[in-house]
């Protein structure tokens, strides 16, 4: 009689979460991913609660969320609804969509430093939110214009001054970051023109900042959030083939050039749209995908953890700059500034040690 050894079981690797809407778009997450996503969408709404509560008129978390369902405090709609909750939420759409694009763009220069912040995209959409601020004396609605136009137009420069048979990675954040001084120049002669009232004001909002933000504002971010996230979404496989390379991305059927032109576009749209509603935040967008990627421990761009860990980002910024300034007037751009230049510095630390700098 003889014995039968049976082979081990082969451990197979947990199969992702296919996530599929009714028009038949459908987007890959690994479990830990969509957990990730979960806990970083739960610390988001925690944090937009506690601010909701800040201020010289405090309310504790249970009654921030009974004023949102209408049984709160004498007093608390008009503070909560009409004042606070605009910020918040601008806050969280204008963070989401800087979490978004810095992955789309990170993904296509294939460098963690390709964020739209430092490849001049997201200068571009200052210049032209700035252009309709200072000369135009423009409502909203044109500053979000001026924003998506200065910001297409900086990216279709960016993109023609960094062809050479293709777009490669590094060509694409050295042309961005001569880009980016070129606008930096623009907008410092945009403020010599400007009056001190224009100028103290455009100055503000370049450092970026929730404060004064009202319900036109949402609007922007929301639109921005809503039109452009979507199609990111849908072209997530793609980007994920160009992260192996043009040719292999070719073989797989995938049209290299128009799918980077898609992603350019849509990637630029969230920029300006985020920069016209809550100014130009520094570092969310290079920081979000990064921190993303190390909580997810899985390859890719990871748009959709990127996206909620910047929307984590800006409300977290904010509810510290209410902390530190009591009053909520310290912009939320220095926050951001300050962790940001520390983070960078960390980033770069990494890329030496590894070699690539």
């Amino acid at each position: 009689m003889t014995a039968v050894r049976t082979s081990p079981a082969r451990r197979t690797a947990p199969r992702p979460t296919v996530l599929r809407t009714r028009g038949g778009l459908s987007l890959r997450l690994g479990r830990r991913a969509l957990l990730v996503c979960a806990a970083l969408a739960l610390t988001g709404i925690l944090v937009a609660v506690l601010s909701l509560g800040m201020g010289s008129y405090r309310l504790s978390p249970a009654e921030v969320v009974a004023t949102l369902f209408g049984d709160g405090p004498p007093g608390a709609d008009f503070v909560v609804v009409d004042l606070r909750l605009p910020r918040v939420l601008d806050g969280l759409l204008a963070g989401f969509a800087m979490g978004m694009s810095g992955a789309v763009f990170q993904s296509l220069a294939r460098n963690p430093l390709g964020s739209p912040d430092v490849i001049g995209f997201g200068s571009g959409a200052s210049a032209g939110a700035l252009v309709s601020v200072i000369l135009l004396e423009a409502g909203t609605a044109q500053i979000a214009l001026g924003a998506i136009l200065g910001g297409l137009a900086t990216a279709a420069a960016v993109y023609l001054l960094a062809w050479k048979r293709g777009v490669h990675g590094y060509r694409l954040v050295l042309v961005g970051i001569g880009g980016s001084a070129v606008l930096g120049s623009l907008t410092s002669y945009l403020y010599v023109r400007a009056d001190i009232g224009k100028a103290a004001e455009a100055a503000t909002w370049m450092i970026g900042s929730l404060n004064g933000r009202g319900w036109p504002d949402v609007t922007v971010a929301a639109l921005g959030v809503v039109a452009l996230a979507p199609a990111v979404l849908a072209l997530a496989r793609r980007l994920s083939l160009l992260e192996m390379g043009d040719d292999t991305a070719a073989a797989l059927g995938v049209a290299p050039e128009r799918s980077r032109l898609a992603l350019l576009a849509t990637g630029t749209g969230l920029t300006a749209l985020a920069v016209a509603a809550a100014g130009p935040i520094p570092f969310v967008a290079l920081a979000a995908p990064q921190l993303a990627r190390r909580l997810t421990r899985s390859p890719g761009p990871n748009v959709l953890p990127a996206a909620w860990m910047g929307a984590v980002l800006v409300t977290l910024a904010d509810w510290s700059a209410q902390r530190v300034s009591g009053t909520g007037i310290l912009p939320v751009g220095v926050i951001t500034g300050v962790g940001g230049g520390v983070y960078l510095a960390w980033l770069l630390f990494l890329e030496r040690r590894s070699g690539k700098l």
